[in-house]
């Protein structure tokens, strides 16, 4: 009875791998997890601070579907002076920062429209375009170039029936941050065929080299870019659910259509504490990224110590993507590391065909554990 375009789209990865862990841990089993995308650190105190300020004063009821004017306004800010996005309040949509990207999809993709999507990518990229009946096409990136897009090949990969560009920087699950002048291709060549852009920048704070760059800040692209990016990442609110889109007005006008009739309008009071977010002390925000670089370098030089593994050095996000010399699929190796050594990895398989022979590590964890789960990983590795 389930419809033709659920059939149609693969279960998530990451979750898969999640739900395994929490059987075996219920089980009293002893799993070192490094399968999800989610900071272990606590919401800044500020922020909660201001939840429950707004819960006080009983902010508790529907907002606009759009948001409220003061975290649209916030927001927009943030995008122009950060980001040179040349945005206003009229320009931000309120909404979980994955909400934003299916209903991107569902707005604007029709059955057979294809999106280019440079690969390795995020798992739900591929499932949410083909619930709005299009095609994903995956473009591939390589560990040589540190996966990031070749213009070259996205163009070639155009057809009569491409209609949209995912752009994701900092990438899940390479950590790849888009350099200048491949970014700038990469938005000529969306003008030249008349295509939309999807920009993913949901961990556009979270980056130790490099600049963070938004495809709608260069000239004459803001009207055919939607930027997505949110709270989760940067601010450890992956609970809040707090996120946005920006565009032009019609594209937001048509993005809110959907938001009002699916969601309706994001919580009221995680509203509010978002603004403190956004315009609050941001000292544990920096402390936060700061933490993760640590992480990353301590990461990478106990897989360098790994044989059979090599890994690149991630200039953004929170995940390493380790290639392996193994003869064995993806989705095995990470069954096995878990079964035999306790340790929970994502499967380079479940972010599309180039991320076959390699894994996804997160680190956004703690010290303790990066090392301890390496040192089991060592030992698999050893025996493999």
């Amino acid at each position: 009875m389930v419809s033709q375009r659920l059939q149609n789209v693969p279960a998530s990865g990451t979750v898969a791998i999640s739900n395994k862990v929490s059987r075996l841990k219920a089980e009293g089993q002893d799993i070192i997890s490094f399968s999800m995308g989610e900071p272990d650190f606590t919401t800044p105190t500020n922020v909660i601070d201001a939840c429950k300020e707004s819960l006080d004063n009983g902010f508790t009821h529907y907002t606009p579907s759009l948001g409220i004017p003061e975290l649209r306004r916030a927001v927009a800010e943030a995008a122009h002076n950060d980001n040179n996005i040349p945005c206003r309040g009229a320009n931000v949509l309120i909404t979980p920062a994955k909400q934003a990207i299916f209903m991107t999809f569902l707005a604007y993709l029709d059955p057979d429209d294809e999106v280019l999507i440079p690969n390795p990518a995020w798992v739900s990229y591929e499932a949410c375009v083909r619930l709005a009946g299009a095609v994903p096409v995956f473009v591939p990136t390589y560990f040589e170039d540190g996966f990031v897009p070749d213009p070259a090949m996205m163009e070639a990969a155009i057809t009569p029936k491409t209609k949209m560009m995912v752009i994701n920087t900092p990438c899940n699950p390479t950590g790849c941050v888009i350099p200048d002048n491949v970014l700038r291709e990469l938005v000529s060549i969306a003008e030249a065929h008349n295509l939309l852009i999807l920009s993913d920048e949901i961990y556009e704070k979270v980056i130790y080299e490099g600049k963070h760059l938004s495809a709608a800040a260069y000239p004459d692209m803001f009207d055919r870019t939607i930027t997505v990016s949110g709270l989760s990442k940067t601010y450890a609110m992956t609970g809040w659910r707090m996120g946005w889109a920006i565009a032009n007005e019609d594209i937001i006008s048509n993005l809110n259509k959907l938001q009002s009739h699916s969601i309706s309008c994001c919580v009221s009071f995680a509203q509010q504490a978002s603004i403190e977010a956004i315009k609050g002390d941001q000292t544990q925000r920096n402390a936060f990224t700061k933490e993760f670089k640590q992480r990353r370098d301590l990461a990478i030089d106990l897989i360098d110590e790994i044989k059979g593994l090599d890994v690149n050095v991630p200039q953004g996000a929170f995940y390493l993507f380790p290639r392996y010399t193994a003869d064995i699929k993806s989705s095995k190796l990470v069954t096995m590391l878990l079964e035999e050594a306790h340790v929970a990895m994502t499967p380079g398989s479940a972010f599309g065909p180039a991320g076959e022979g390699f894994f996804r590590m997160s680190y956004a964890t703690g010290e303790e554990q990066i090392r301890e789960g390496l040192d089991r990983a060592k030992k698999f590795f050893a025996n493999l």
